[in-house]
């Protein structure tokens, strides 16, 4: 199971391992990450759908090539599985095999439309083939066409080459007895092979016209002499067919640029298809990143709404207090904001600032607990300077002595007249509370690191 692809169920080609520990083939991955947004792991799916995460989020870049069951593949012991091939081997030489297996069916080239063993096309084509008969001009007599003759000597030359490469260059091109002097190893070799058909075309060129030049000599030596008739006819045979040969390799080279120019033509649209993409990818994530935007200001403006009060009443719970109160003292704070809160539900906007470790007259010594107006919505309607009075209370976590303090506002003052700015200069207490009553045993304004500071606002 290790070696099947979670997507394919096939022998894994090119594995892939993801995020979540499955293998992927390459091209399984590419597919589904295109063609599905925000994939999942299947596997990760059947397995267990109550622990999917991100991790079992499919995505190219997030995986790695698994160089490991890649090797391990490779050498999996295989044979062949088409009736009567007897192959065996090892699985990176099964592809080779492949295009070579005698046992295979495949289509005549001819176009007649019979599918035949690789063995067996040779016999169907001087036997059975409607496609591959012509006329000989010399005698006229029907025979296997020439493209039939060139197949079969280039399989003879194939298999000289290669009982020659064998025995004496193993790193040698087959066409180094017309010229080509290419060494390097198999596969460099057939790599070479594909791409210099042309060159090869022209070696072999050039050695049509030396045997023509042979041709001629044994002519003229040949002339009134019976037996050299004989080695003349083979020359010409020859030059016959290598001759055949060139035409059937420039029919492959003409094939060969077609295929190469429509390969050409393909990549480039698909480089417009995936640059469409990617320009409507880019546009999903701004819209995307828009989206975000606004269900984040959303969330803020409903935890402001649900913190918010309407009635002039405002209870402000303070946790960490310990941690906060040390913050205070080191100066890495310097003093707290309370949420907003309301006189009215269309009334002043004020909140709370607090200093745990005491501002101005009563710094290091008491808390301090300050009153801020607020720039609000509808200002412009209600009447200025701010005249309530406003009564703070700390409270007792067990009810017995809460701390209680109040004050009218200072008409005159600018921290009660109309807002200019975000908010006024905070007004109140700066010796609300001693810091040693704050954390006294006797009472329970510290309770479980929390405390509660409550505001009320006459609005009468």
């Amino acid at each position: 199971q290790k070696y099947l692809c979670s997507n394919c169920n096939n022998i894994l080609r090119k594995a892939l391992q993801t995020l979540c520990g499955h293998r992927y083939c390459s091209a399984c991955l590419t597919w589904i990450v295109r063609n599905n947004k925000n994939a999942i792991c299947q596997k990760c799916k059947e397995e267990d759908p109550n622990t999917l995460g991100e991790e079992s989020l499919l995505a190219e870049e997030k995986a790695f090539g698994d160089a490991a069951i890649n090797k391990e593949i490779s050498e999996l012991r295989v044979h062949c599985v088409t009736l009567g091939c007897s192959w065996s081997g090892i699985m990176k030489d099964f592809e080779d095999h492949q295009s070579l297996c005698e046992y295979a069916l495949i289509p005549c080239h001819t176009g007649c439309g019979h599918v035949v063993m690789r063995r067996k096309l040779a016999d169907h084509l001087e036997n059975g083939c409607v496609n591959n008969v012509t006329v000989c001009q010399q005698c006229q007599c029907s025979l296997a066409s020439s493209e039939y003759e060139v197949r079969t000597f280039l399989s003879e030359i194939k298999a000289s080459y290669c009982h020659s490469a064998s025995s004496t260059n193993k790193d040698g091109c087959r066409f180094s007895e017309v010229g080509c002097a290419f060494r390097g190893s198999r596969d460099k070799i057939k790599e070479h092979e594909r791409a210099a058909l042309g060159a090869h075309m022209l070696l072999l060129l050039q050695h049509i016209r030396q045997l023509e030049g042979s041709l001629c000599s044994a002519a003229k030596a040949a002339r009134g002499c019976t037996p050299q008739e004989k080695v003349i006819s083979e020359l010409e045979n020859k030059l016959h067919v290598f001759e055949n040969i060139v035409a059937v390799l420039n029919k492959e080279v003409e094939s060969s640029n077609l295929e190469i120019l429509a390969f050409r033509r393909q990549s480039e649209l698909d480089q417009n298809i995936i640059r469409g993409l990617e320009l409507k990818i880019a546009e999903l994530h701004r819209c995307l990143t828009q989206k975000d935007a606004g269900l984040s200001s959303l969330h803020k403006s409903l935890l402001f709404s649900e913190q918010a009060s309407y009635d002039g009443i405002f209870l402000w719970k303070i946790t960490d207090v310990g941690r906060k109160l040390q913050d205070s003292v080191t100066g890495r704070t310097v003093g707290l904001y309370s949420p907003a809160f309301y006189t009215a539900k269309y009334g002043y906007k004020v909140c709370l600032r607090v200093y745990l470790n005491g501002d101005g007259t009563g710094k290091g010594t008491h808390m301090s607990l300050f009153f801020v107006v607020m720039k609000g919505d509808y200002d412009a309607l209600l009447p200025w300077p701010f005249r309530h009075k406003v009564t703070f209370m700390l409270l007792d976590q067990n009810n017995r002595e809460h701390i209680i303090d109040a004050f009218r506002p200072d008409l005159t003052s600018a921290s009660f007249q109309r807002p200019v700015n975000d908010m006024n200069v905070a007004s109140g207490c700066p010796m609300f509370l001693p810091l040693s009553k704050l954390q006294s045993p006797k009472h329970a304004y510290v309770k479980e690191d929390t405390l509660f500071l409550k505001c009320i606002i006459e609005t009468n």
